[in-house]
């Protein structure tokens, strides 16, 4: 694996000891619930136990410790769906540095104000991720710093840390299952296990509105996709017509990726809770109800990522009672 549109392990392994002091390492369940489903030993990672309650802490506060000190000064900008927003609102709080996020109207109200109780500046611009970028770009356009979501090296490898954890808690690991967007994640985390378990098969998981990343792989290269309201929705948004990174990326270190219709999605959130006793948002869910749906086939050790707990309780009460929500007919 070569190209200097990739993460190494050795800038994830930095990335680890550089945000050390901010993050926790996230606790490591086995599910017997999904282990006789799947016959084989399946363990849950559960990221959204992390501070700020996803993995979007781990690379933000890579990217704003390396912030230099003009950069710091000039504050930073990002586009977000939500978790990047707060991950970020968070470390650069710790850090004193001045952070501003611009989101779309399609970002839930309770991430919205997460955001805003981590202390940052929120922009509420356009109706897709894309669209909300226009407010970023003003800004940078301004002075202030860019950090994007996932299309970031510091970014990548703090989410790659993750793939370090995994590692170490369960080198007989064979399938990992680990949600797909703009791909910061699970390159970070496939870059991490394939040096260090290379006969590792990393699954790729999305929804199937608006798939952005799934679309671009099956295209060959970067391509718009119209952005859905969903279950999953920290998952949505466009990966970049200018990708540097993660589309590389993607194409070489994920194995498989597969899309969940929505209620395979609200079956995930509500076996979480059910049977794992875990609050999960629709994206943090879509790996156990990948399993669950009979879409993925595992025939080792499996680790499911759950990276966010990020959901509305008022919405979480609705699927977990049994209700079926459409959330694209309640935005209409």
């Amino acid at each position: 694996m070569t190209g200097d549109a990739f993460v190494t392990l050795a800038e994830i392994e930095a990335a680890r000891d550089t945000i050390a002091p901010t993050i926790r390492t996230t606790p490591v369940e086995p599910s017997p619930s999904l282990s006789a489903l799947a016959g084989v030993p399946v363990r849950l990672k559960l990221e959204h136990h992390q501070q700020s309650g996803s993995f979007k802490l781990r690379g933000a506060a890579n990217a704003v410790a390396r912030l230099s000190e003009a950069e710091r000064q000039a504050g930073v900008v990002a586009v977000s769906t939500g978790n990047h927003g707060r991950g970020l609102a968070r470390a650069c709080a710790e850090a004193g540095v001045r952070c501003v996020v611009a989101m779309s109207e399609l970002v839930p109200r309770n991430k919205v104000e997460a955001i805003r109780a981590e202390g940052a500046e929120v922009l509420i611009s356009g109706r897709s991720q894309d669209e909300a970028q226009g407010a970023v770009d003003a800004l940078v356009a301004r002075g202030m710093i860019m950090i994007p979501p996932f299309d970031h090296r510091h970014v990548i490898a703090g989410q790659g840390t993750l793939g370090l954890e995994i590692a170490e808690a369960m080198p007989e690991l064979t399938t990992v299952l680990v949600q797909l967007s703009g791909g910061g994640l699970i390159c970070g985390i496939a870059a991490a296990l394939k040096a260090l378990l290379p006969e590792v098969r990393v699954i790729g998981v999305s929804m199937a509105r608006g798939a952005a990343m799934h679309a671009s792989l099956a295209a060959g290269h970067p391509v718009e996709v119209e952005e859905l309201p969903t279950l999953a929705d920290s998952l949505g948004g466009g990966i970049g017509l200018g990708n540097r990174h993660t589309f590389a990326m993607a194409k070489v270190l994920v194995d498989e990726v597969v899309l969940l219709d929505e209620p395979e999605i609200a079956a995930g959130i509500r076996h979480c809770y059910w049977q794992e006793r875990q609050i999960v948002e629709g994206s943090g869910a879509v790996g156990v109800a990948a399993l669950l749906a009979g879409k993925v086939r595992v025939d080792g050790p499996t680790m499911v990522l759950l990276s966010g707990g990020n959901i509305d309780m008022e919405l979480h009460h609705r699927i977990v009672g049994g209700e079926d929500v459409d959330v694209a007919k309640e935005a209409a």
